[in-house]
């Protein structure tokens, strides 16, 4: 959840008031900082994420850990996906994300049991997506070897 906190610097001994807004940044997930000029200091404001939204996300390097926001099952899903992913790509001569994106693969995990109208639900997975991957994503042309689980269900 976005949450938004404000600081006034006065020009002329504003230290405390400059450290106290340094400790605040420091310590808190900033996504953006707007600052004007008000009549005798620096007026800004800090907009910063709070909560479940910032659970699992690698600020420094802009990436989600998926083992820390899907639930275990999910996550097993997931794994799979990506495995299945990496693989249609080798054979695609393509790069992964072209055949589904992380973020896509987060979703898709999601469903017990994968289809191709769960897929064709999923934001940026459109037709042409599904008429390449689909059917190799969801299974349909490479069923489990005996003793192997369904690599997405």
């Amino acid at each position: 959840m976005v949450q938004i906190a404000t600081f006034m610097v006065p020009v002329s001994g504003g230290e405390a008031a400059q450290e106290d807004m340094n400790a605040f940044l420091r310590s808190h997930r900033v996504l953006q900082i707007e600052k004007a000029f008000a009549g005798n200091g620096w007026a800004f404001c800090v907009e910063w994420i709070d909560g479940a939204a910032a659970r699992g996300r690698d600020w420094r390097q802009g990436r989600i850990d998926y083992r820390e926001t899907l639930e275990p099952e999910a996550f097993a899903r997931f794994a799979k996906l990506r495995e299945r992913r990496k693989a249609i790509a080798m054979e695609d001569a393509v790069p992964p994300y072209m055949v589904m994106t992380d973020a896509q693969m987060a979703e898709a995990a999601k469903h017990e049991t994968l289809r191709p109208e769960d897929l064709k639900a999923i934001e940026g997975f459109g037709e042409a997506r599904m008429e390449k991957y689909a059917a190799r994503l969801c299974g349909a042309d490479n069923p489990p070897q005996a003793g192997e689980d369904s690599p997405v269900q």
